[in-house]
């Protein structure tokens, strides 16, 4: 495995792995959500990338980036044993050189959900998933579904850029007791941690109504608040029925869509969602 940190380094090493070549973005402090990512291009991909970089501009004022959980060697040791063969870790020199002054930003697609609440935020994911991509040239690039959102902005980004990839959105990966995999439950004391589970509970019970056979988006959305409400610890930041390709918040009777929520469990912010849909109405892969 070949461990990079400059531009120059990267282009001799990415120069020589054969294609198709697979990039796994991330910002580190790894855990199996990640490694299921990786397991995937592994499995899809005759060589595999991995990027750690904590992305200053994805933070908002009240976010700050310094407190984000690292963990490099113990990174390095994981990727290794899943057979990564390159990883690069830029430095804000080459990501931002002094002056910076090009953004890339997706409008309407970001306008929604997270970005209604954390702005600006969109546009750092943007701009650094595309100079990610300049850089090493990936043939496909693999996201969690946790981050339901980003998954959809990237892709139009792609789109829209005529990025010559592939975007591969993986299934969320749980805790036994269903809480999403973050890098941010690390922050939860064990009194959060139980009570976090609050928001798998919530989506639960919205989608087992919904296979049972309720269509209404408000009464999803009641569904999912009532639940967050039995949880003292718990302070939803928003609640979501929306369209899974607009991102739209959706009124009256759903075939398909977007459930979400932001939560916060004492200071941690915490995200997740799960996607409903009829059987022949499936959202794209």
């Amino acid at each position: 495995m070949k461990v990079v940190t400059t531009l120059a380094e990267l282009i001799d090493v990415r120069a020589v792995l054969p294609s198709p070549f697979g990039l796994v973005p991330t910002m580190g402090f790894l855990h199996q959500g990640h490694l299921s990512l990786v397991r995937r291009a592994r499995a899809e991909c005759a060589s595999v990338g991995v990027t750690i970089y904590v992305n200053p501009t994805q933070f908002g004022a009240n976010d700050d980036s310094n407190n984000y959980p690292r963990d490099f060697d113990r990174d390095l040791s994981l990727l290794e044993a899943e057979g990564v063969d390159l990883v690069w870790a830029p430095n804000d020199e080459d990501m931002y050189p002094p002056d910076f002054q090009t953004w890339v930003e997706v409008e309407a697609l970001t306008r929604a959900l997270e970005g209604i609440h954390r702005p600006g935020h969109f546009r750092g994911v943007t701009t650094i998933v595309a100079k990610l991509f300049n850089a090493t040239q990936p043939n496909k690039a693999y996201f969690g579904q946790k981050d339901a959102q980003q998954a959809v902005v990237i892709r139009r980004m792609v789109q829209d850029l005529n990025f010559p990839l592939k975007v591969v959105v993986c299934s969320t990966v749980r805790e036994s007791d269903g809480l999403a995999m973050s890098s941010r439950n690390s922050h939860l004391d064990p009194q959060q941690r139980e009570a976090a589970t609050v928001l798998y509970r919530a989506l639960t019970a919205a989608t087992q109504a919904f296979d049972a056979g309720e269509r209404n988006a408000e009464v999803l959305r009641n569904i999912m608040s009532e639940v967050l409400l039995t949880e003292p610890l718990a302070r939803p930041q928003y609640v979501s029925v929306a369209d899974p390709d607009t991102l739209a918040e959706l009124t009256g009777t759903v075939e398909c869509a977007l459930l979400s929520m932001a939560v916060y469990v004492g200071k941690t912010r915490l995200i997740d969602n799960m996607v409903v849909e009829n059987k022949g109405k499936g959202i794209r892969d």
